[in-house]
């Protein structure tokens, strides 16, 4: 008789079975070898047991990959990194903005813009090439919580009233071309679906495909402070309240480790860390 495949409980709270090739997969894709991966997946097997949440898992790949590499463990803590540079959603302005600005955006956070009917409060603003984007940034601290079709819904409609506006003006010398809705968690198909329909640009965690924004974070090396494995969660916390958001912003401000009485040898090791997930 074949033996069932034990499940795992995901953070949706939906159970899949488990897969040795995805968590493999998962090891592999922060840049640990195949004979790395295999090491830890072999590990990681006897310990998985029917019902067992993805966090628990994550949590004993997460321990492993430390030991190994901490670059790789850096990169696999990336999705809960970036959770924890909430509460508020700026620091995850930042890092769009940042990520548009590799991409050859010019680039203002929170900005204030009339519309023909009421203003509006725009989460970053890019232009390129005269053509001007108006972007809203839906931050989650939950991996449970996706933006439905209301959300872009809401987005395009206050995106046409900026639109409008400033297009009719004769004072501008750019054109306001599009409305993009960016969140680190994942849309609905009825929310992808509305935004291919009417032309509003939408980016997620792993959406489009191969170009969502772990594949840009990990393209241009932008990581979140939140991502080092070298500091402590109050640390990160105090950079974060010093507007220190990405790891490369540390690179010519280690100076501030110092003011936060972090010893010497640690901050050469922080460093270190940052180096390395900095290199593009």
């Amino acid at each position: 008789m074949k033996e069932e495949p034990l499940s795992v409980s995901k953070n949706s709270g939906e159970l899949e079975p488990f897969s040795l090739r995805k968590l493999k997969k998962s090891i592999r894709r922060c840049g640990a070898t195949n004979k790395e991966a295999e090491a830890i997946t072999h590990t990681i097997e006897p310990l998985i047991y029917d019902g067992i949440s993805s966090n628990e898992i994550y949590k004993k790949a997460f321990a492993l990959l430390k030991k190994y590499n901490r670059l790789y463990a850096s990169k696999y803590n990336l999705k809960r990194a970036i959770f924890d540079l909430g509460p508020t959603g700026y620091p995850f302005e930042k890092l769009v903005a940042a990520l548009l600005r590799e991409k050859g955006y010019k680039t203002e956070v929170s900005v204030i813009l009339s519309g023909q009917c009421v203003t509006h409060e725009i989460d970053v603003l890019a232009e390129k090439d005269n053509n001007v984007y108006a972007i809203e940034c839906k931050f989650h601290s939950n991996a449970k919580v996706v933006s439905n079709v209301k959300i872009p819904l809401y987005i395009n409609s206050r995106f046409l009233d900026i639109q409008k506006h400033w297009n009719s003006n004769s004072k501008k010398t750019t054109h306001l071309k599009q409305g993009w809705l960016v969140t680190n968690t994942r849309f609905t198909k009825d929310a992808i679906d509305y935004g291919k329909c009417v032309g509003l640009t939408l980016l997620s965690w792993d959406y489009p495909k191969d170009n969502g924004m772990n594949k840009n974070i990990d393209r241009f090396g932008l990581y979140p402070i939140t991502t080092l494995t070298t500091l402590t969660k109050r640390e990160k916390k105090q950079l974060i309240e010093q507007d220190i958001i990405l790891t490369k912003e540390l690179l010519n401000s280690s100076a501030v480790l110092k003011t936060m009485g972090i010893s010497p040898t640690k901050i050469k090791q922080v460093m270190l860390e940052v180096e390395n997930l900095c290199a593009k």
